[in-house]
């Protein structure tokens, strides 16, 4: 078997929280009327525990979870900008902590934002970062042209970065992750704040590129967008790894049915013995004020479940119907949506 193209082993990162201080009352430390200083201890933050992944030569990778699950925190270590507390990341044999030069030799970045240097040309955003890594002029000028062809920006080369569209400027930071030709690519929610045609136009680059041959990491928060492109999913939440697998791998550990999910006024937990005593509900749960309920036919299930909360003297401020797939496995792990 080919070593895989990542791999990390119990890797954990805690950010230490800065001690603040502030001005306290007066003490018998201090003189009278002297306000007296000390430490606030604010808490440390776990965003990685124990996380053990290893992703294939040639695979498309995700990583979906929610705004502050541990996704980014993951892509800074395999990238190099994050050190970890503990545990081990490669990226091919080079270790992040020992060898961070060798594995930014095998890697490209695409930042969760467009960064390129606006006050230079399209073109020269690439041939800046090619010389960065060593490539020579000649080889530069060539790939830049074929990348910038491959990602129908060519007839921008010339024109300042400020001219291009927000996809098109996504477009770029893809080719300028490319230009050095490295063995893994790495993309920190590529889509976010894209219009949904610029979001489909950047599937298709990610599609082309895969088909390549190149190994991909993604994170996301968008369900749709792992299951059209990942070859295997890892869902995380609060730096735990919760589920690893093929798309629909993951969409048949889904519970059964659609969820209806009710929100209330008060305290679901009252009505969820009755709903779960309702002919074709396979599960409900309460969590705080949301009421969720699996069923075949969910949609025939909510006149009854608007009785059953009325009976209960509860109000219903939402519905929510999502059919079996990665959100409803996401809720049923979590207890939370995933956006």
């Amino acid at each position: 078997m080919p070593a895989p193209a990542i791999e990390t082993r119990a890797l954990r990162k805690v950010y230490k929280a800065p001690t603040q201080k502030r001005r306290r009352g007066p003490t018998s430390f201090a003189p009278p009327g002297v306000m007296a200083m000390g430490p606030v201890p604010t808490g440390d933050v776990v965003a990685l525990d124990a996380l053990d992944l290893a992703v294939g030569q040639g695979e498309f990778f995700g990583l979906l979870g929610p705004n502050g699950a541990g996704k980014t925190t993951t892509i800074g270590i395999l990238t190099t900008r994050v050190l970890p507390t503990s545990g081990e990341a490669r990226v091919g044999d080079a270790d992040v902590a020992r060898d961070p030069v060798g594995v930014r030799r095998r890697i490209g970045v695409v930042p969760q934002r467009p960064n390129p240097d606006r006050s230079l040309t399209v073109v020269e955003n690439l041939l800046f970062h090619a010389a960065y890594y060593g490539v020579p002029r000649g080889a530069a000028e060539q790939r830049a042209d074929a990348l910038l062809s491959q990602f129908d920006i060519g007839d921008k080369r010339d024109r300042k970065v400020d001219e291009l569209s927000g996809g098109q400027q996504q477009r770029l930071m893809i080719a300028r992750a490319l230009i050095h030709e490295p063995d893994v690519v790495f993309l920190d929610e590529p889509t976010v704040g894209l219009d949904p045609q610029a979001r489909l136009a950047l599937w298709e680059v990610l599609r082309r590129l895969h088909a390549e041959g190149r190994t991909i990491v993604m994170t996301t928060h968008y369900m749709e967008e792992a299951d059209q492109l990942c070859d295997r999913i890892a869902i995380v939440d609060q730096g735990k790894l919760l589920a690893l697998d093929t798309p629909n791998a993951l969409k048949g550990r889904a519970p059964g049915g659609t969820l209806v999910e009710l929100t209330l006024d008060g305290d679901a937990a009252p009505l969820v013995l009755e709903a779960q005593s309702l002919t074709g509900v396979s599960h409900a749960e309460a969590r705080g004020r949301a009421l969720r309920v699996y069923a075949e036919r969910g949609g025939a299930m909510i006149p009854a479940l608007l009785a059953a909360a009325e009976g209960a003297g509860r109000q219903v401020q939402d519905i929510h119907l999502v059919p079996p797939s990665l959100e409803t496995l996401f809720i049923s792990l979590t207890g939370r949506k995933l956006t």
